[in-house]
């Protein structure tokens, strides 16, 4: 079991743990996206309805040896959350997006010219999504299969996914 599989697992069971607790709506949310890699996350419902845009943008960047490389991605998704009657504040939600990874690689020593790349994903969602009633904190848990339509990893990626925590206002 990977460790980030190991990580959303714990976090899902820990957010069933909290069913004894009150959540409460909110309208916006800004935090981080654990996952690979981290990214930052901004979430607004549209209006008084259970829809949702969710944008991220994430960096990550890699050297070994004399050969590395750099990703700048962002990306957005509409997502629809419907409510777990049985646990006030857990919603559960759907939805699709689409993303854009910018590349650049650097390989000092085999006389390769650098290169850079983009690569576009689309992507689906589906997750868990809780409030916190007693603070201004939301998680949410979810699984994001990607497809890559160009560039760097061309095809499905079923890996993806996060924790995300946030500060709602």
């Amino acid at each position: 079991m990977t460790r980030l599989r190991f990580i959303v697992m714990t976090v899902f069971c820990c957010v069933l743990g909290f069913s004894s607790l009150q959540g409460q709506d909110y309208q916006k949310a800004i935090g981080l996206r654990l996952g690979y890699p981290a990214s930052i996350s901004y979430k607004t419902f549209l209006g008084s309805s259970n829809n949702a845009i969710e944008a991220f943008v994430n960096y990550r960047s890699q050297k070994v040896f004399s050969y590395g490389w750099t990703r700048i991605g962002v990306g957005g998704a509409y997502q629809v959350h419907n409510p777990i009657s049985e646990v006030d504040g857990l919603q559960w939600y759907y939805g699709g997006g689409a993303s854009v990874y910018f590349w650049s690689y650097d390989d000092e020593f085999s006389g390769f010219a650098d290169e850079a790349s983009l690569s576009l994903g689309i992507q689906g969602y589906l997750g868990l999504d809780y409030k916190f009633a007693s603070a201004p904190v939301n998680l949410s848990l979810d699984w994001v299969p990607t497809f890559y339509i160009s560039g760097y990893g061309d095809g499905f990626g079923a890996d993806n996914g996060a924790l995300a925590i946030r500060y709602t206002f």
